[in-house]
């Protein structure tokens, strides 16, 4: 199959309500369906909730988690997407057989689990454990990649997945509008997310500031025009526990283009088509084949002592990593 259609949503999430969350997958999916879409990505967690979790024990955790693809919330999904014929990736936290917790995102299809990825760099909480391996499957005759959020700003990442035959990337995020060491960065005045009707104007500044879009400028376009890759990005808008989230969930193509983009407040989706013309035409794909990896796989190799904080979590809350 060339052309593969596909749906990237945003949605506003209830923490820890995965009845209600599930009802909005269930209805988006309906809709993309309905739309022609092959496939609809959903962002990360976006099955449970995520910024809330940063206050959880491992007890609620456990309690929050499911195994996969055994638990409910998966099993649901799976009824989504038999129901509607279409296939869907969507995020929730998992636990194993031991009671490990994940991160984790699944692509399920009519006949069940098609892929599950664990986030490498989890860190909204403390008893979450990192993945290991990287996660390549096939969608229609497309070979595609996952990684969870701040997996993407490891450039490393991306390239692996990528060199492992992926063609497409799903990049679930739950980003932007938070604090950072880079300039301009900062939450956004969740006020401005319940007076939008009246003034609409002052929070798409915010949105599409430094804060928010133009932040994520300057990084995901750049993924997938070096690795000639679809990039499609997911992300939530409006109130994800306390924190206020832009959606701009969107579709990248090879050449680092948009090529579709969610530029409303509400709920919804956008979608667009994937040609495989495109895989071969980027000037990433040219980059890929010049590489020159006896000059430097030990320097990227080479071992380190890696720690990032996170500077919009509290002193009980300090984990490696940022989104």
């Amino acid at each position: 199959m060339d052309g593969l259609k596909i749906a990237t949503a945003q949605f506003e999430n209830r923490s820890g309500d995965k009845a209600y969350n599930l009802s909005v997958i269930d209805a988006l999916s309906a809709k993309a369906a309905a739309a022609g879409a092959d496939v609809i990505a959903f962002h990360e967690c976006s099955v449970t909730g995520y910024t809330f979790a940063r206050h959880l024990s491992r007890e609620a955790m456990l309690e929050l988690a499911e195994l996969v693809p055994a638990g409910p919330g998966v099993r649901r999904l799976q009824e989504i997407a038999a129901q509607h014929n279409i296939i869907v990736l969507a995020g929730l936290f998992e636990k194993d057989a031991q009671d490990r917790l994940y991160k984790a995102y699944v692509c399920v299809d009519k006949n069940g689990l098609v892929a599950k990825y664990r986030k490498l760099h989890p860190f909204i909480n403390p008893h979450l454990l990192p993945g290991d391996q990287y996660c390549v499957f096939e969608i229609h005759g497309w070979k595609c990649g996952i990684l969870i959020c701040y997996d993407n700003n490891i450039i490393e990442n991306v390239r692996a997945t990528r060199l492992l035959g992926a063609e497409v990337i799903f990049m679930p995020h739950v980003t932007m509008c938070t604090p950072s060491t880079r300039p301009g960065a900062g939450f956004v005045d969740p006020q401005l997310w319940y007076n939008r009707q009246k003034d609409p104007t002052s929070l798409r500044l915010e949105f599409d500031g430094m804060k928010g879009r133009d932040w994520l400028m300057k990084w995901l376009p750049a993924r997938a025009y070096d690795n000639a890759v679809y990039v499609v990005f997911s992300n939530p808008i409006g109130m994800d526990d306390d924190q206020l989230k832009n959606g701009c969930s969107m579709i990248i193509d090879p050449y680092g283009d948009i090529v579709a983009e969610c530029r409303f407040f509400e709920d919804g989706f956008v979608t667009a088509g994937l040609y495989k013309e495109h895989l071969q035409n980027a000037g990433g794909c040219r980059y890929i084949n010049a590489r020159r990896p006896e000059l430097y796989g030990d320097i990227l190799g080479k071992a380190h002592t890696a720690h990032q904080q996170v500077v919009w979590l509290n002193d009980t809350q300090k984990e490696p990593g940022s989104s």
